[in-house]
């Protein structure tokens, strides 16, 4: 079960974490015991026993080729390299109808003040359409700070209410609650790296961001390394959807390659839309098509270290296919399930 906490709480905790998860207190049990420590015999009990870890790398991907997407395929029709070494794919599955949690992230700078009724509109038909009774949505608001609106819920009325309340906030006669002093502009790093860290990272099944912003980030802490590296630990995959006021001056910030690393990373993609409803709508679509064809391979590594590092991952399926895919994990000990 997900703990639910009120709206108000979690947003509280988003925007202390700003200030705080720079200087994290260690946990409350204390560091784990040394490897090299001697483990307590027990009398009458054989201390020779084997001890068997089984770590499993959980891979989304969807598979396209000419005609669109491929939804008929099997185990033997695919390999996968991790760090260039073939390994053995022990699952194999479809998971159209494996449960979603989603996490919409609204850009309300001052930048987005023309398109963000559509935004909301479309954002709400989106998850009218893809939200099931076992999929959960969530919402977070980013300008100056970084706010949840709306905490976990399978209500697209719920989510839809949160929208409607978003508001642009660009900051005048302000201060920033990220303890920079001053509000300097748009903390859309801060905002993926809440989300996937805060939010994602200890959910279980297929997890989704989809962020509706022009790309500009000032005055994050967090960059956009290590906010991808927190949606990738997560196994999260990002979305982007490029949208931009005209009235504005365009993407102004340039951010259009910085999301384009930021999804192909973690195996999403950047839709650029420019500000034409139609072609919002279009990508939002495009999103629920790619979510509904994904398959999900499972394997036990050939390196089994915990040692932190970045695998990179490549995923084949067949001459004239294309896999989309997250480009590798993090070998984390205190990795969750989904690595």
């Amino acid at each position: 079960m997900r703990s639910s906490l009120a709206a108000a709480t979690a947003a509280a905790t988003l925007c202390l974490t700003l200030s705080l998860h720079a200087q994290e207190a260690p946990s409350p049990g204390g560091p784990p015991p040394s490897s090299n420590a001697k483990p307590q015999e027990i009398e009458g009990l054989d201390t020779q026993t084997l001890k068997v870890t089984v770590n499993l790398v959980n891979l989304y991907f969807s598979v396209k080729d000419k005609s669109g997407f491929i939804t008929n395929l099997h185990k033997d029709d695919c390999s996968i390299l991790e760090n260039k070494e073939p390994q053995k794919i022990r699952n194999f599955t479809q998971e159209k109808n494996l449960p979603l949690t989603i996490g919409i992230l609204l850009d309300t700078s001052g930048s987005q003040m023309n398109v963000l009724p559509m935004e909301q509109e479309a954002g709400a038909e989106f998850l009218k359409d893809v939200l099931t009774p076992k999929d959960e949505a969530f919402l977070i608001s980013f300008d100056i700070n970084v706010d949840l609106l709306a905490d976990y819920t399978n209500s697209p009325r719920e989510i839809k209410r949160a929208l409607d309340k978003a508001r642009i906030n660009t900051g005048a006669g302000t201060g920033s609650v990220t303890g920079n002093g001053a509000a300097r502009g748009t903390l859309l790093y801060d905002a993926v790296y809440l989300a996937a860290h805060d939010k994602l990272r200890q959910e279980a099944g297929r997890k989704v961001l989809v962020i509706l912003t022009d790309g500009g980030d000032q005055g994050s802490q967090e960059t956009l390394k290590t906010a991808a590296e927190a949606a990738q630990k997560a196994n999260a995959i990002v979305y982007v959807i490029l949208i931009s006021d005209s009235g504005f001056g365009g993407f102004g910030m340039g951010g259009a390659s910085e999301m384009d690393r930021l999804s192909k990373d973690t195996g999403g993609r950047m839709i650029n839309v420019g500000s034409n409803g139609k072609r919002l709508q279009d990508a939002f679509n495009q999103i629920q098509d790619e979510l509904r064809t994904q398959y999900l391979v499972s394997y036990t590594p050939t390196n089994l270290k915990m040692d932190g590092t970045f695998r990179a991952l490549n995923v084949s399926c067949g001459k004239d296919t294309k896999v989309q895919t997250r480009k590798g994990y993090y070998a984390m000990a205190d990795a969750n399930d989904d690595n």
